[in-house]
């Protein structure tokens, strides 16, 4: 059995067509979730480049990886998932943006920091090293690597060279991810670049609630950004068909995912890290063998969980280490292994660290005072964020100082110490706010997610 990861960049939940987008910028990614398994609810275990991929490469949160923030790399003692699928046969390979290499970012990245992938073509800040037509990478013997085309179009071409390359030697099984900077904005200009004259086609577009309402830079990126993802659906489809046409699409796992989303400056002065929905819920999709039919799911999943969920689905042992649970058996029904609740942390050297929990029904997260800014967990947080995400999806009403809404505070406070605690974080307090405003409705229970 093969693997190959899809992975974007700062892509929102709310774009996708089974999400209920009806822009039609996702066509080839709803059939893959209608016909596989799609995580409705799934979320990033923190909401910037860096710690998230130190999330996804070791199955461990980003206290526990030490990579709380962007800059550091992997630690030597982490479990690393492609170490682990060499050991077990397979061929790993690397395609685009990794951003877990220590120090600057810039150029190529040593073979110590690779985090043990065999075939690798790629930089570790492809949002600084190269623009929307010029991609521009770095091989295994650290050669620079132009490729022509538009970014995401030459990433997805590259990929599709290396999976007719593994075709002609069937014996042994494969891992590739290819990691698209698309639709991450451009930092140099801090832009939405599309491909030439796309993003015509969605000016004037419906924008959704939250952007709607507060704004932000959304004005300005949308059309880009829609944009950007729409082609970026186009090259998912391209690697489709590749596989169907080199007969390894019976045999190889396709696994879409985002590593965080994107507020456009609504909740903060850039586009995530922050505890809502648009920072932190993403796409999730499992398609191919074990997982075609298992359906919508809407319990907890999170990227911590995809490293375990693809050793479990190739067959190789998860290592207790890992923080993170399989996935696979939700496709038969068996959920009794996961939490209640998805736990994330947010904050990193530009804002004060936080954690959250969210159900199907409730978003309650807590952050610490500025004087913690730049430190990757506080002995003190104040509880800053209570969403009703059944009657308010896109958090527009923060309902945290609502003397009403006490008793979910409470549960939830209990809670997220439990969940700190399990992967063992710093004792902590968490402080109710100052002031708790009465509203005259009725209370709210804790209720059943």
């Amino acid at each position: 059995m093969n693997f190959v990861v899809f992975f974007t960049d700062q892509q929102r939940w709310d774009t996708l067509g089974i999400n209920g987008n009806t822009m039609g910028l996702t066509p080839h990614l709803d059939r893959l979730a209608r016909q596989g398994t799609f995580f409705r609810e799934a979320v990033t275990p923190q909401p910037v480049c860096g710690p998230a991929r130190s999330c996804l490469q070791t199955g461990q949160y980003a206290t526990t990886t030490g990579v709380w923030k962007n800059g550091p790399g992997l630690k030597p003692e982490s479990p690393k998932l492609a170490e682990l699928f060499n050991q077990s046969g397979y061929r790993t390979g690397y395609i685009g943006k990794w951003h877990l290499s220590d120090g600057t970012g810039t150029g190529a990245v040593p073979l110590e920091n690779r985090g043990g992938y065999q075939d690798w073509l790629a930089a570790n800040a492809v949002e600084i090293e190269s623009g929307p037509y010029s991609a521009r990478l770095w091989d295994e013997e650290n050669q620079e690597v132009q490729l022509p085309g538009y970014r995401s179009d030459a990433m997805v071409d590259a990929a599709i060279r290396y999976l007719d390359d593994r075709s002609k030697n069937r014996e042994e099984p494969f891992m590739l991810w290819l990691s698209l900077l698309e639709p991450h904005h451009q930092n140099t200009d801090d832009s939405y670049p599309a491909p030439h004259g796309m993003e015509r086609d969605y000016i004037g577009d419906c924008l959704p609630p939250d952007l709607q309402a507060l704004g932000g830079s959304s004005a300005k990126d949308w059309a880009g950004y829609c944009a950007m993802i729409k082609r970026i659906d186009d090259g998912l489809g391209r690697l489709v068909d590749t596989l169907e046409s080199t007969k390894l699409a019976d045999d190889t796992v396709i696994v879409f995912i985002s590593d965080h989303g994107c507020h456009f400056k609504t909740r903060n002065s850039e586009y995530k890290r922050s505890p809502h929905e648009a920072s932190t819920r993403i796409p999730m999709v499992f398609w191919g063998p074990k997982w075609k039919g298992g359906g919508e799911k809407s319990c907890p999943a999170s990227l911590v969980d995809i490293a375990p969920t693809l050793l479990d689905t190739a067959g190789i042992n998860i290592p207790t280490s890992m923080e993170g649970n399989s996935l696979l058996p939700t496709t038969v029904g068996q959920f009794d292994h996961l939490p209640e609740e998805s736990f994330s942390q947010f904050g990193d050297g530009y804002m004060s660290p936080g954690r959250s929990l969210r159900t199907s029904r409730w978003k309650y997260a807590v952050t610490a005072s500025n004087e913690f800014k730049g430190h990757a967990s506080a002995p003190i947080y104040e509880e800053t964020h209570l969403y009703d995400l059944q009657t308010d999806p896109y958090e527009l009403v923060n309902l945290i100082a609502i003397e009403s809404h006490r008793p979910v505070c409470d549960q939830f406070r209990v809670r997220l110490l439990e969940r700190m605690k399990e992967i063992n974080e710093p004792t902590a307090e968490i402080r109710t706010p100052a002031k708790i405003t009465p509203r005259g409705q009725r209370r709210v229970e804790y209720p059943n997610s």
